[in-house]
């Protein structure tokens, strides 16, 4: 299972849209408004790697008002 973590940046006053256009799928197992650079903040959960680039082309890439996004993919600490 490959989980990331999706920063978003979303056009100014369209947050509650893009929040609405994506909290419905259920790659994504939390969705987090944050302060800072970033407005919505996504954790995501997917098979493999393909599924992640399935998830940005189609869903992300798809979704009105998104500026930006960067994904951070989760690996374990070892020790």
């Amino acid at each position: 299972m490959i989980e990331a973590f999706v920063m978003v940046v979303v056009k100014p006053g369209y947050e509650d849209d893009v929040y609405n256009a994506l909290k419905g799928d259920g790659r994504i197992k939390e969705i987090h408004r944050v302060y800072g650079e970033y407005d919505i903040l996504l954790r995501v959960e997917v098979p493999t790697v393909e599924d992640l680039d399935r998830f940005h082309d189609e869903v992300l890439r798809k979704v009105r008002n998104i500026e930006m996004t960067e994904t951070l993919i989760a690996s374990a600490y070892r020790g």
